[in-house]
């Protein structure tokens, strides 16, 4: 008989919610850098641009966690 390996609900779970905070850390990062560039060349060193890259990038990794979180139902 070969042994079937029994994968738990909290186990998927969890997974998907490493890849969550990992790809927001990733993608809020990138848009800092993005954001950080885009003030150093175009806006003559203002903050905001830093943070609209930021938030994109959050935003944008908020809403592939809710798909991956929906796809568990």
């Amino acid at each position: 008989m070969p042994a079937t390996e029994v994968v738990l609900s909290e186990d998927k779970l969890g997974k998907k919610l490493d890849q969550c905070i990992s790809d927001t850390i990733v993608k809020g990062c990138g848009g800092l850098v993005i954001g950080s560039v885009a003030s150093l060349l175009f806006f003559k060193r203002r903050v905001w641009p830093a943070f609209v890259g930021t938030g994109f990038g959050v935003g944008v990794a908020y809403s592939t966690c809710e798909k991956s979180l929906n796809s568990l139902k």
